[in-house]
């Protein structure tokens, strides 16, 4: 592999589809390692962890979803979910164990590219050191950039990589409503490709950690344009959970 050549394990129990999305990816400068079974692609995450993983959810063996919680459990890889279903409960249920983006099949090998390229852009911005402050708060909750950490009442999130980033744009907002066109511009690099269930989705998901945390701030939903954070005890206003 060659020096700053990213790494990306793809499961896809399909053979010709792995030949294609393989060759796609090769083409794109990345290196490439193709597995039948989210099972393979597992054992070797353990010897060598890559820059992104992309996991089919209908596999033999142990299924996508559940390989995607057992990397989660260990790594903030990004993980890209394959479905051939249009099912919400698929793409709820692996954002919600910690995928960072969803693709339904059928769709181009070209817009796969893309998805990885937008993600793993995300990725080293978060690395790239800020010369300017990187820290934002907005009622108890506080978040890092430079440690990549976020805190609600003193709490750990745990916030995947599109919630973390997702939170940070809200942040950057301080209070005023931001639209589902800019989460979907900041948050994945993409426009109108991107569904806008993976934006609400995420919002759902840090709704449920900033509730556990028992923040004081929520996200409430602008009808028709996107979402701000409120404290609703100082603004006495419904959050949109």
């Amino acid at each position: 592999m060659a020096q700053n050549q990213k790494l990306i394990y793809l499961a896809d129990d399909d053979p010709a589809l792995l030949e294609v999305f393989g060759a796609f990816l090769d083409a794109a400068g990345y290196e490439v390692r193709l597995f039948p079974t989210g099972d393979e692609l597992a054992r070797e995450f353990a010897i060598l962890e890559p820059d992104l993983v992309i996991l089919d959810i209908m596999m033999p063996g142990t299924d996508g979803l559940t390989v995607c919680r057992n990397l989660r459990a260990v790594s903030d890889v990004p993980i890209i979910i394959l479905t051939a279903k249009d099912s919400e409960m698929d793409y709820m249920q692996g954002l919600a164990i910690g995928g960072d983006d969803y693709l339904i099949k059928p769709f181009s090998p070209a817009m796969l590219v893309m998805r990885v390229k937008a993600l793993l852009r995300r990725v080293d911005m978060g690395r790239t050191p800020k010369a300017e402050s990187d820290e934002y708060s907005f009622g108890d909750i506080t978040l890092s950039e430079s440690t990549h950490s976020a805190k609600a009442a003193g709490r750990d999130l745990s916030l995947t990589m599109n919630e973390f980033s997702l939170l940070k744009c809200l942040l950057a907002a301080d209070g005023s409503a931001v639209s589902r066109t800019t989460l979907l511009e900041e948050v994945w690099g993409i426009t109108a490709e991107v569904e806008t269930r993976v934006t609400d989705e995420c919002v759902r998901n840090v709704r449920k950690k900033l509730r556990a945390a028992k923040s004081n701030v929520s996200i409430k939903a602008v009808w028709g344009f996107g979402y701000q954070l409120v404290v609703p005890q100082r603004e006495g206003q419904d959050d949109g959970r």
